[in-house]
């Protein structure tokens, strides 16, 4: 579908490469969005905010608080190093996806210890550290630096294709290939900080996955397709999964019984042990949630009740219970759960 106001294109980006660059940065410089990480050329403060947006809304980040939380709590590499696991998942609960917490946190580490505590500055050395890809370390030498160095992210990915009409699967490895070769080539030798940020903000303001915004866009005369929302083209989606989740609330006075998770995804967060078939079937169902992870999607079941025999698990004090890292799922069910029982036990 061809919107009917899409202006119709003049000439390649790639021909006139410093005239695309010019009309981006200086949309940019007019209408760029101010954020926390904008304002800072720290290297430490842009890195975070690159792992806590992999996969996570700006506004879930800065409305609740979790990005200037973390600063708060890990100023910098040296603080974050010096830290436990357990203040680093329970610093990050609710943003989900825990081994980026845990590739910042080694990362960390990493940086004090073969770094002095300072990020490294060239593409190289900062590759060769955790959870840095291709995309996070353009970001930092950009955005902390100025230096001129690509990034391609969904957003940049999504211009790119329906600047230049790019018909093939985008997350294949030549559709990944072109999108990098033109990011190489399109970055300019100065004002990069203003030219990456104004790719990526074109993406989540202009170029909108579903009705683009054409004649607001400030490189429209660049722009190749005739059917913008029909690209970036990808692979299936993979079907969507649905799963029940059964768990067990139980009291022992100010006790509350748990187990840490061992799973690839969750390893070392704190949960509500599972609920066999045979037990669920004489306990009450107490609460019934459904959340999402991947492409999962979970009704979570939460029974309690008399008995807890062969049940295995670590008997928390309440007053402990809030300083736990905690998958939201279970977080959810545990508050809402302690708040019904008040001074209500279940017995044995």
């Amino acid at each position: 579908m061809v919107p009917d106001s899409k202006p119709v294109a003049q000439t390649h980006a790639c021909d006139e490469p410093s005239a695309f660059q010019d009309a981006l940065v200086g949309w940019f410089r007019r209408e760029g969005q101010s954020y926390p990480w904008r304002e800072t050329t720290d290297p430490y403060a842009i890195l975070v905010s690159e792992f806590m947006l992999q996969q996570t809304q700006i506004a879930t980040v800065l409305n609740r608080g979790y990005y200037q939380r973390w600063l708060n709590q890990f100023p910098d590499f040296a603080a974050l190093a010096e830290a436990t696991e357990d203040d680093v998942l329970r610093a990050w609960e609710g943003l989900g996806y825990y081994r980026r917490a845990r590739n910042l946190h080694r990362l960390a580490q990493v940086v004090v210890a073969d770094h002095g505590g300072s990020m490294p500055e060239t593409l190289e050395d900062i590759l060769a550290l955790p959870g840095i890809g291709r995309y996070t370390a353009g970001a930092v030498l950009s955005f902390a630096h100025d230096q001129s160095v690509p990034l391609v992210d969904g957003n940049v990915l999504r211009v790119f294709a329906r600047l230049f009409d790019y018909p093939h699967e985008v997350d294949q490895t030549e559709g990944q290939k072109q999108m990098w070769s033109w990011a190489e080539t399109l970055v300019p030798p100065a004002h990069a900080r203003h030219y990456n940020a104004g790719l990526m903000e074109l993406g989540q303001r202009i170029c909108l996955q579903k009705q683009p915004l054409c004649q607001e866009c400030p490189v429209s005369r660049f722009c190749r397709t005739r059917r913008p929302e029909e690209l970036p083209r990808k692979t299936k989606r993979r079907s969507t999964v649905f799963l029940d989740e059964h768990v067990l609330f139980l009291l022992e006075g100010d006790r509350l019984l748990l187990v840490q998770e061992n799973g690839r995804r969750r390893q070392g967060l704190w949960k509500l042990p599972e609920c066999s078939q045979d037990g669920r079937e004489k306990l009450a169902l107490l609460y019934k949630a459904k959340y999402s992870i991947t492409h999962h999607r979970v009704t979570l079941h939460v029974y309690g009740g008399p008995g807890r025999s062969g049940v295995e698990g670590s008997w928390v004090s309440l007053a402990e219970v809030p300083a736990l890292a905690m998958a939201s799922p279970y977080r959810k069910a545990v508050d809402q759960l302690l708040s019904d029982a008040g001074d209500f036990q279940l017995n044995s």
